[in-house]
């Protein structure tokens, strides 16, 4: 891939965005080859959990490549928040594996849309994060209205959004924003060390925990009753034997995965 770089390490998949002089910005090649990854990735049973960052020291992804969309028409707009949502951002948040995001520096615009989208968010002590777009006489358009509510709170969200300021990792965590802060050079491996915990566990399971989280914010989706579905499906795998033999036998589980 021209913009990605990929490594997989203890069953963890590490994608590194790799434009470094560009900060990282996300532009249409690097979404595509994100979203390719990681179809790729829920499919290879190798891969029992995912870290995404960004290279070098200065940013997580400071944002979209704005060169790239100054010129759009009002449709041409639409479609590219549209497909960007579909092929990338949706994509990461609705994986079947854990999604961790590993922030060093700046995340903005798109790139903080993109944390937000992981399931766990680690950040540096120096990181900076924001949506900055109502500067440039645009919206978030990658589901940082959205995503950033859910998260922070709706008053929270109006501020970071309508100023355009940028936040430090201390208020993220206070905001909830991130799931921990660590020095720079431990951001990736607390986030590998996320990672790892998650293997530990049932592949079936998590996926359905997940999606029974993220139910309660679909429209039209009644979460408690998602959350039942999920739990009686769970009673059909052979995760669900193996994990309940294990703990009578007291042994450590080993997971098929099914």
């Amino acid at each position: 891939m021209e913009n990605i770089k990929q490594e997989l390490i203890d069953h963890t998949l590490v994608l590194t965005i790799n434009r470094e002089k560009q900060l990282n910005a996300l532009n249409k090649t690097t979404i595509l080859e994100l979203s390719q990854a990681l179809d790729a990735a829920a499919e290879n049973s190798e891969v029992k959990a995912i870290v995404i960052t960004g290279a070098g020291e200065k940013a997580f992804v400071a944002g979209a490549d704005i060169k790239e969309f100054a010129h759009f028409s009002v449709e041409e707009g639409a479609s590219l928040s549209a497909q960007g949502q579909d092929l990338l951002f949706n994509k990461v948040e609705q994986m079947n594996k854990p999604v961790i995001a590993a922030v060093r520096g700046y995340a903005l615009g798109g790139g903080l849309e993109l944390a937000m989208s992981a399931h766990v968010r680690v950040a540096s002590t120096d990181a900076k994060l924001g949506l900055p777009e109502v500067g440039l006489g645009v919206i978030p358009g990658y589901g940082g209205t959205q995503r950033l509510a859910q998260l922070v709170g709706k008053g929270k969200a109006m501020e970071m959004i309508v100023t355009a300021d940028m936040i430090d990792a201390q208020d993220a965590y206070q905001w909830g924003l991130v799931n921990h802060v660590v020095e720079a050079e431990q951001v990736l491996e607390k986030a590998m060390a996320i990672a790892k915990r998650t293997q530990r566990n049932s592949p079936i399971a998590i996926n359905a925990a997940m999606k029974a989280v993220l139910a309660n914010y679909t429209d039209g989706v009644n979460g408690y009753e998602a959350e039942i579905a999920a739990f009686g499906e769970c009673f059909g795998t052979e995760d669900f034997k193996e994990g309940t033999s294990a703990f009578m036998e007291k042994r450590k589980a080993q997971f098929p995965g099914k």
